[in-house]
């Protein structure tokens, strides 16, 4: 039987940057992944998250597609999505929403696609506030990362990493083997693009919250 893997806690209430600092760089060289702790974000929002979540997932599938997703944002049926590369891959077997920031640039060119207020009254403020307090969370681990590279703590602020408002949230939900499994993170794209001047799909972090969801 395996050993299960024990990854490092970051508390990212810690008012001990540079230590931290060093920690969140450790935990990188040596796993890649870590859990946050003391984030900020509080356990009612989480929930409310879900809940609205799994309102929007249970919707009829024809409801769900006046959401359709165009460019990153909106509603994603099963199998929309295909990152197998086989051939005989009939697409993954989840669903997916994404929205993000409604201001910039890509607010503009791909505006969020809301669920109508009567059919899920709380989803869009939630939703909102989720995003908010994500990307503040973001925000502060750039802080930290910038000091674990030896840079001033407001770099990324500095280079404009969050001048195009690109991050985005996706809910998952998986059907099959974990039919209520729904994830939820804040995505934080092309950082490295903007520090290195070059062209980049690459994330720079994936904020992710997993749970089961029980059945009612």
């Amino acid at each position: 039987m395996g050993t299960a893997l024990k990854l490092p806690i970051i508390d990212l209430s810690s008012p001990e940057k540079l230590s931290t600092s060093r920690l969140i760089r450790q935990a990188c060289l040596d796993h890649g992944f870590f859990y946050l702790t003391n984030h900020g974000v509080s356990e009612e929002l989480m929930e409310g998250v879900l809940i609205e979540s799994k309102k929007l997932f249970s919707l009829p599938l024809v409801e769900k597609m006046v959401m359709a997703r165009h460019g990153f944002r909106g509603y994603s049926p099963l199998y929309d999505e295909k990152l197998e590369s086989s051939s005989t891959s009939i697409g993954d077997s989840k669903e997916m929403f994404t929205f993000g920031s409604s201001e910039g640039v890509l607010g503009q060119l791909y505006p969020n696609k809301w669920p109508l207020e009567e059919l899920l009254p709380l989803w869009r403020p939630t939703m909102e506030c989720y995003y908010k307090n994500v990307m503040d969370v973001g925000k502060k681990l750039f802080g930290l990362v910038a000091l674990a590279l030896n840079l001033e703590e407001n770099y990324f602020e500095q280079v404009g990493a969050f001048n195009d408002q690109a991050a985005v949230v996706r809910l998952l939900r998986y059907s099959g083997l974990l039919p209520n499994l729904v994830a939820f993170w804040g995505l934080i794209r092309d950082i490295l693009a903007t520090v290195l001047k070059e062209k980049s799909t690459a994330s720079f972090f994936t904020l992710l919250f997993v749970t089961l969801l029980k059945e009612n």
